[in-house]
């Protein structure tokens, strides 16, 4: 395990809000600008040596880049273990399901919401803590206090991890899951909602359905939950920017 400190400044610009750091594509791919960030989060967290993380994002430009980093680093920072979305995709939702359900640590999510993405888009990072929710703002202080007087990062000089293909992986001494971005989440919709009764007022014919999740990430889990769950056979659908509307034809 090849594990490197590399040396490096702060950026005056890494204060976190409830949102977590959101800023353009370009300001995330400076030299150490993301890297600065999330060693801050490692660094104000106690405790977490040995614990496991989620991880995942809304599919952006730059996720997948940002989440073989995120990785590398949490294995240098003695992370034990990390549940990845397949293809690095997580919701936001999703992601705090997963906190909640696995009883994690804690979750880093890679998202702007609804902020326009691509090379010349934005991008963001969160830490959800325990619960499910955002850091409160002792943690998101406390991680801009770090921001700010931060030397040197840790990351582990290692391959990309296979994000496509479920399963397990090892980054050093850290366990990478790669799971099903939709599965876990489905499963708590169904625990609070009665499908049956949704499928049977869908079925009926006369109840027509929007969706539109603007620039998230809400295409698998529209296919996965009002596609093949809940809509009727023979349904048709059509979908504006991979996934993001979905409409049941008549």
């Amino acid at each position: 395990m090849n594990l490197r400190t590399v040396p490096t400044q702060p950026f005056n610009d890494q204060k976190p809000g409830t949102s977590g750091l959101r800023k353009s594509v370009i300001t995330f791919q400076q030299p150490h600008y993301l890297e600065n960030f999330i060693q801050s989060i490692f660094d104000s967290l106690d405790d977490y040596a040995g614990q496991t993380l989620v991880v995942g994002g809304d599919g952006r430009f730059y996720n997948r880049t940002a989440i073989q980093i995120i990785l590398k680093m949490a294995a240098a920072n003695d992370v034990g273990r990390v549940l990845v979305g397949q293809g690095g995709i997580l919701s936001t939702p999703a992601a705090s399901g997963l906190i909640r359900k696995y009883q994690t640590f804690g979750g880093i999510i890679l998202s702007a919401s609804h902020n326009p993405g691509g090379p010349e888009g934005d991008f963001g990072v969160k830490y959800n803590i325990s619960n499910g929710g955002p850091a409160p703002e002792k943690v998101t202080s406390a991680i801009f206090a770090r921001s700010q007087s931060i030397n040197q990062y840790k990351i582990l000089e290692a391959g990309d991890v296979n994000l496509d293909r479920p399963g397990s992986f090892t980054l050093g001494t850290m366990t990478v899951d790669v799971i099903d971005s939709v599965a876990d989440y489905s499963e708590l919709m169904v625990s609070l909602f009665d499908f049956d009764a949704i499928r049977n007022l869908i079925a009926g014919g006369n109840f027509r359905l929007c969706m539109d999740s603007l620039h998230a990430v809400t295409g698998p889990y529209a296919r996965a939950i009002l596609e093949e769950q809940l809509g009727p056979p023979g349904h048709s659908a059509k979908r504006r920017a991979a996934g993001r509307f979905w409409r049941r034809s008549s």
